[in-house]
């Protein structure tokens, strides 16, 4: 009631996100920092929010602005020997132009690989459970989410939609699929689960291919009874040492993973979480001075990772390009610090905040 009179007399509720971007246009937060904002609240794990709070407080914007200014000296030394080429005090070497821009590209290298870390913290991995019927698949994913989501029987296509639960492994949300089982069946809604399967491990992060029994070298690629392209990216899980007597171990085969495991008993599941872990580089030390980073962010600093490897091509005696080719680079890094973004994404940047924070 008291809300309600004060809009009757003239105020207004808050816009989601309005406070931040009011912090952020009047010079308050930088946009990466704002950001931050909504990624303190949707953080789904210790480690996603200590990285959050890291953005929040600067980290990433530090590195940024530092990266930024970097280039844009670089430019005024590259600039200045387009407009005076015949005063020596305005030419730069080859020799330093080069080691100029290795040294960016190093460090712009370390900001992605941070990042990249930090999106994973944010969005997670998605994994697939592919394999024959009654492999146990389902039996696999209620073990690491710990709760029966899944229906298990004998019988098999039990499964005929994909099933999934998010799992936190070192502070990084798997999202989980489990998918029908691959085999020959005339039951139309089976097959139409079969396909969506298919199409699930196409595009998914890290396959898990769950086989039930031995794996030879020269198995790693079972043939399936339907066409799929399985990825590198992958581990293969042998499911129920159990009913075999044998013990949890992992070894790898031509590259790939291979973990023997029994989703029943539980036996060999801490090996599995490592392996996942692994997979996407996602260790504890490797996510020590992490933060939080967006899509947005990743794809422009390694379209300014490009920019950079292309300046370096060109050399002294392409002076023109080499200048074109920062000046993109330093857009692409004011892009992600809002010093050119236009309305449109700052609306939908601040709309995506669930209050008013």
């Amino acid at each position: 009631m008291v809300l309600d009179r004060c809009v009757e007399l003239g105020a207004r509720t808050a816009r989601p996100g309005e406070f931040t971007e009011r912090a952020y246009l009047n010079g308050k937060l930088d946009l990466p920092q704002a950001e931050a904002v909504a990624d303190v609240i949707d953080a789904s794990s210790r480690q996603a929010a200590r990285s959050a709070v890291r953005s929040l407080e600067g980290a990433f914007s530090k590195e940024l602005v530092a990266l930024r200014q970097a280039l844009i000296n670089l430019r005024i030394l590259v600039e200045a020997s387009l407009d005076f080429p015949e005063d020596d005090a305005g030419v730069i070497s080859t020799n330093d132009l080069n080691e100029r821009i290795s040294h960016l590209r190093l460090e712009l290298d370390g900001i992605i690989r941070r990042a990249g870390q930090g999106k994973l913290l944010r969005e997670g991995a998605r994994v697939v459970l592919l394999g024959e019927a009654n492999v146990g698949k389902s039996s696999l994913l209620n073990a690491l989410a710990g709760d029966e989501l899944a229906i298990v029987t004998d019988v098999p296509g039990t499964t005929r939609d994909l099933v999934r639960a998010v799992v936190l492994v070192n502070g990084i949300p798997f999202t989980i699929i489990d998918t029908a089982g691959l085999r020959p069946t005339a039951d139309v809604v089976e097959r139409m689960g079969i396909e969506r399967a298919v199409a699930a491990a196409e595009t998914a992060d890290l396959v898990l291919q769950v086989v039930d029994g031995p794996m030879a070298p020269n198995a790693v690629d079972p043939e399936f009874v339907v066409p799929v392209t399985l990825p590198r990216r992958r581990i293969v899980v042998r499911n129920k040492i159990d009913l075999r007597g044998e013990p949890a171990s992992t070894v790898k085969l031509e590259g790939i993973p291979v973990l023997s495991v029994s989703a029943r008993t539980g036996e060999g599941l801490d090996l599995l979480r490592t392996a996942l872990a692994e997979s996407v580089g996602a260790d504890s030390e490797a996510l020590e001075g992490v933060y939080l980073s967006r899509s947005r962010h990743v794809e422009a600093l390694r379209a300014a990772s490009a920019n950079l490897r292309q300046a370096g091509s060109f050399g002294r005696d392409g002076l023109e390009l080499v200048a074109e080719e920062l000046r993109y680079a330093e857009v692409r890094l004011g892009d992600i610090l809002g010093r050119r973004t236009s309305d449109d994404l700052l609306g939908d940047i601040f709309r995506s905040f669930c209050i008013g924070k």
